[in-house]
């Protein structure tokens, strides 16, 4: 299988699968306890219908929104994942090379591994920071810091992860950061060595945006040990309120899932939330972003920017999103999976595929521009 086999989320996934070891390929595949909440996020919008008209004149297409400020050209953006050269040796560059290829925002995670300085200088593209919650809150306001002087455009609190979910596929194979495998987890390593050639041969690997305040080397912390003892579960709105006023600009928090939340955000001048679950990596069994995005766009759509994440799979499925009042989605998987699988070139692929089927999918269902598509392109069951 090469990658240009791959046309959809699930050929992208099956190579990736063949190309990372397993342990490294769970990691990015799965969620909490039993997954239920991973698999509803996908499965919302498969009890949504869209409604097309016909006869429009489509011979031309706009996909291009703005949110939080920043003109995308179409209308998903590569939502922060942390750890992405782990899953190729490029990670962060290829992502960020391959959104500003097609004119899209870019995440960086606090956890990642490529300096969101770095990246800021090399691609002219909306950037967006995520980080979390410390204890300590003169690291929150240096990190903060360095990202203004870095010249991100948006800031991304995380706000459902001030503990860890219970992630059983990475206690099964031993998944950590540094790695701590168990016998069957580097069994899965022996059998794909040429990750381990890639993952020697090139750069050590680090996490540029903690590395002064964080020592992860040497067992000293893991993955896992992070967000227990790192992120401060004490976390309240009038600490993110501070937070928003400090950084006197774009702030957005991510995993926003009720009205009344959203209200508060509204509240403390956020100018974006994302509606999002982590992939279904934190809260098993929690609600679909899809299914709860109608009534808090009914609640505070008017003002403040609401975007979802999670499930996304389909172009299709951005267009429901898109016509029940989010301003854009996020992605993860759907790039992760190409990254693995083949670096630049498979993010671009991936991203040009559904750029392919944004446009498609307006076309045939008679809207010219974002601004067309609404509660009436849509049926539930």
């Amino acid at each position: 299988m090469r990658l240009s086999d791959c046309y959809n989320f699930h050929d992208f996934r099956k190579l990736a699968q063949r190309r990372l070891p397993g342990p490294i390929f769970n990691y990015i595949d799965g969620a909490a306890d039993d997954e239920a909440t991973l698999r509803q996020n996908t499965a919302s919008f498969e009890r949504c219908d869209l409604v097309p008209n016909v006869l429009r004149g489509v011979e031309t297409i706009d996909m291009s929104v703005t949110v939080m400020g920043q003109k995308l050209a179409m209308p998903f953006y590569c939502s922060p994942t942390a750890l992405q050269r782990l899953f190729h040796h490029t990670g962060e560059r290829a992502v960020a090379a391959a959104a500003a290829k097609y004119g899209t925002m870019f995440g960086v995670s606090s956890l990642g591994t490529v300096s969101l300085e770095e990246l800021r200088r090399a691609y002219d593209t909306p950037q967006v920071y995520q980080f979390y919650f410390h204890r300590d809150r003169g690291l929150n306001r240096a990190m903060m810091q360095r990202a203004k002087e870095a010249g991100v455009n948006v800031m991304m609190l995380t706000v459902d992860s001030i503990t860890g979910g219970n992630r059983e596929r990475d206690l099964r194979t031993g998944f950590s950061i540094p790695f701590s495998l168990t016998l069957a987890g580097m069994a899965q390593f022996a059998v794909k060595p040429m990750w381990g050639i890639n993952y020697l041969a090139h750069e050590s690997f680090k996490l540029p945006q903690l590395d002064q305040h964080v020592d992860m080397s040497g067992g000293a912390m893991s993955i896992g040990r992070y967000f227990t003892e790192m992120l401060d579960p004490s976390m309240n709105w009038d600490d993110v309120a501070e937070m928003v006023q400090l950084w006197n600009g774009q702030f957005c928090l991510k995993g926003i899932m009720s009205v009344a939340d959203a209200k508060r955000a509204v509240e403390i001048g956020c100018t974006g939330i994302v509606l999002s679950n982590h992939g279904g990596r934190q809260l098993d069994g929690s609600r679909a972003a899809f299914d709860q995005l109608a009534e808090i766009v009914d609640a505070v759509g008017d003002q403040i920017d609401v975007i979802m994440d999670g499930g996304i799979q389909r172009g299709t499925h951005v267009l429901k999103a898109l016509s029940l009042g989010a301003k854009a989605v996020g992605v993860g998987r759907f790039y992760l999976y190409p990254l693995a699988a083949a670096g630049q070139a498979g993010v671009e692929r991936a991203l040009g595929l559904m750029r392919a089927e944004i446009e498609r999918g307006m076309k045939l269902m008679g809207c010219r521009s974002i601004d067309q598509l609404s509660r009436e392109n849509l049926r539930f069951r």
